[in-house]
């Protein structure tokens, strides 16, 4: 019994928020775009990762203790503070988000399959859109989704490193791109991109969720530890492992990247087939886990919304994650990619809603009624603030590139 209770064995416990967290915003997309800097750009952006991981982290670990110090969910908290068209902007935009980018999802776990085994990737995408929404009406969906998504974060973390060993990067030069930080001219839009989708607001705002489940189930944790950093610093390592492999292998050879098998298709004729499956072994990793973690996310957010629940207990949640995940697919076999479209769809919703929800957090988590002892120290409120501008910054150029500089608008 006593090993039970040892610090170690509950602090291994109180990683499951924070990794669900990771595996969600590590998917399809996160890994094109690592790529891309890696390839483009060499090891010279890896200070990007620490400067966009620091800040997930502070509203991560912020959304975490807005969880622990209520019972009530985040949005019944906006609806108290801004009423309840604060909180339907928020579920509504949410979920249109979710269900817009469902589909990368769904054909990266296509493709990282179908390029295993040389078949289409459709056969794939209906398969694991199936298994997934099997994986919802486990009696305890919350703690089948933690499993899983610790397994597949872990797998990623296998098989990347090893890739990683591989590639035999060059050491100086990684320690220089963690130390120096440059913006080499023409990768603004990169960056931003980056930063955006690491410095995820949707996926911390989630964890308040993930939280507030974990201690539903069980309710004795509620005053321990909840360790949602080292989800995050993982999210991190991952990306900094791609990043350098794409630098090590693609980037001395001037070859781009456009999707995220491309990298498994470049590590075969160099290290051989071992190598590129690995890949596409870490890249269904971390496509299957943000296909259920996205489903999940909007499925919440909207039934929470809508006051049709705010747990995974509840049927209509576990129906709404399921929709996501079925127009996901829907979209993946009809088009076989992201329609343009549906991206400028989701982008326009995402810059309205991100700054909205930021401020959210922010906020709540000032708020010394709500939070008591948990609330902002004047170190995070000074911290969190800088990223707040951060967010609202991103949104401003958003809106520039988006409505300005599209040929869609003009």
């Amino acid at each position: 019994m006593k090993e039970k209770s040892s610090p170690f064995l509950k602090w291994l416990g109180s990683l499951g928020p924070g990794m669900i967290t990771a595996a969600l915003v590590f998917g399809p997309s996160k890994m094109t775009i690592t790529s891309k800097l890696g390839a483009v750009y060499g090891y010279s952006m890896l200070w990007l990762v620490v400067v966009a991981i620091f800040f997930m982290a502070v509203f991560t670990a912020m959304s975490t203790r807005i969880g622990a110090a209520t019972s009530q969910s985040l949005l019944s908290l906006v609806r108290q503070k801004w009423g309840q068209p604060a909180a339907l902007a928020i579920g509504i935009g949410v979920f249109l988000v979710a269900a817009s980018f469902q589909a990368g999802n769904s054909i990266g776990v296509g493709i990282a399959v179908g390029e295993l085994y040389h078949t289409s990737p459709v056969p794939w995408i209906i398969v694991f859109t199936l298994i997934g929404i099997s994986l919802l009406f486990f009696r305890s969906f919350y703690k089948v989704l933690e499993k899983t998504m610790i397994f597949l974060i872990l797998m990623m973390v296998l098989c990347f490193i090893t890739t990683l060993f591989w590639s035999k990067p060059d050491v100086s030069e990684i320690a220089k791109g963690f130390a120096v930080p440059v913006i080499p001219e023409g990768s603004q839009g990169l960056v931003i991109a980056f930063v955006a989708s690491c410095f995820s607001i949707v996926g911390a705002l989630y964890q308040s969720y993930l939280i507030q489940e974990r201690i539903r189930i069980r309710p004795e944790l509620r005053g321990q530890r909840n360790d949602s950093v080292t989800g995050i610093i993982l999210l991190g390592a991952l990306c900094s492992v791609v990043i350098i492999c794409a630098a090590a292998v693609l980037n001395p050879k001037g070859i781009t990247v456009n999707s995220a098998s491309d990298m498994a298709k470049a590590l075969e004729p160099i290290f051989g087939s071992s190598a590129s499956t690995l890949f596409l072994v870490g890249l269904f990793g971390a496509a299957f886990s943000s296909l259920i973690g996205n489903a999940s996310v909007g499925g919440t957010l909207l039934g929470d919304a809508l006051g049709l629940g705010s747990n995974f207990s509840s049927k209509p949640v576990r129906y709404l994650v399921a929709v996501v995940m079925i127009v996901g697919a829907g979209i993946a076999v009809r088009f076989g990619k992201l329609p343009l479209e549906l991206i400028v769809f989701a982008q326009s919703v995402t810059i309205f809603v991100v700054p909205f929800i930021g401020t959210a957090l922010y906020m709540v988590a000032n708020d010394q009624k709500i939070m008591g002892d948990k609330v902002n120290s004047p170190f995070v409120k000074v911290v969190a603030g800088i990223g707040l501008l951060i967010i609202f910054g991103l949104a401003i150029i958003n809106v520039k590139e988006l409505f300005l500089n599209n040929p869609l608008f003009k």
